[in-house]
């Protein structure tokens, strides 16, 4: 069985306060991109879980996300055969991208399917929190409003689909770094008259800001540079997402994408993708679960999941 694992990007951030636990209230779009990693799993007999991965700079032992994934649904559910999993990485590691997030939430719901758990997406979300941040919008996707932590997610109707180029600079940026040199300033009212709440209000993305960017920008000054060009290319909106390192230029249209690419060569390592809503991607992910493309009837679950969620709790180009 192989399922795809989509990365996202952050198409606004708002960081309202520090928390007595140490992390901060926030708010934020999450936006799922068709840039994924691919993650397998095949029956062992012996009765373990068995990890590994391509990229040589991720450990892949008992500390990753995948195994950990593995190792709450066994504690969970007392079930659970022997299997290899194997992850073919594609999203980069430390870039705000998510990938180590969406890794271990998919693979909560893969090895649901693959045990035969039956195990709701609301079982699967309370699990997924307890993985990290914003793991649980994985188990969501589309473009979702998430608050607390960003686990606190409400679906939102999907955007027409933009193009993204996305910049890679050559070094990860650990997010306690950001978070811990913040400026108070930073800090967002969260005031009706805020960005999230223009961008509500008219659909456009091109109001959005991500409140992290100054402190990265201090940090990181050469990120800088990479937003100004997105910007000079036309895109409709440029943010580091997340809090980085990965920048990025939305466009509306793939023409002028594919020009901001080319200007990247030589400069950037760089991709072409686009958003994705929802259905789409739930579409791509369930048809690795079975031959017949259908998940076991888990897949309608999952997209009932927005309807059934109260509403205030809840193709890549490379350059190198």
């Amino acid at each position: 069985m192989k399922i795809k694992s989509f990365a996202k990007i952050n198409l606004g951030l708002e960081v309202l306060r520090r928390r007595p636990d140490g992390y901060h209230d926030i708010r934020t779009l999450f936006q799922w991109i068709d840039l994924a990693d691919e993650i397998s799993f095949r029956p062992l007999a012996a009765p373990e879980v068995r990890l590994r991965g391509d990229d040589p700079s991720i450990p892949w032992d008992e500390t990753n996300l995948v195994a950990r994934a593995a190792r709450l649904l066994r504690e969970r559910t007392g079930g659970g055969a022997g299997v290899e999993i194997h992850v073919v990485k594609r999203i980069p590691a430390g870039r705000g991208l998510g990938g180590g997030s969406s890794n271990g939430a998919l693979t909560l719901w893969g090895l649901n399917a693959f045990w035969g758990l039956g195990l709701p997406p609301s079982a699967l979300e309370d699990m997924a929190r307890s993985l990290g941040a914003d793991a649980a919008y994985f188990l969501t996707g589309g473009l979702c409003l998430g608050e607390g932590r960003g686990d606190i997610l409400t679906p939102l109707p999907d955007l027409p689909p933009y193009a993204v180029v996305l910049a890679f600079p050559p070094f990860p940026i650990p997010t306690a770094e950001i978070y811990r040199s913040l400026d108070p300033s930073a800090l967002t009212s969260g005031d009706k008259d805020g960005r999230m709440a223009q961008f509500f209000g008219a659909r456009n993305p091109g109001v959005l800001t991500n409140a992290l960017e100054e402190t990265i920008f201090r940090l990181y000054p050469q990120l800088r540079e990479f937003k100004s060009f997105f910007r000079d290319q036309g895109a409709a909106l440029s943010l580091v997402t997340g809090s980085g390192s990965a920048v990025y230029g939305l466009f509306e249209a793939r023409g002028p994408a594919e020009r901001s690419l080319a200007a990247c060569r030589g400069r950037v390592e760089a991709v072409l993708v686009e958003t994705i809503g929802r259905a789409r991607g739930w579409e791509a992910i369930e048809i690795g679960v079975s031959p017949s493309g259908k998940a076991a009837g888990f897949g309608p679950a999952i997209r009932g999941f927005e309807s059934s969620r109260p509403r205030k709790h809840q193709r890549a180009e490379r350059v190198e």
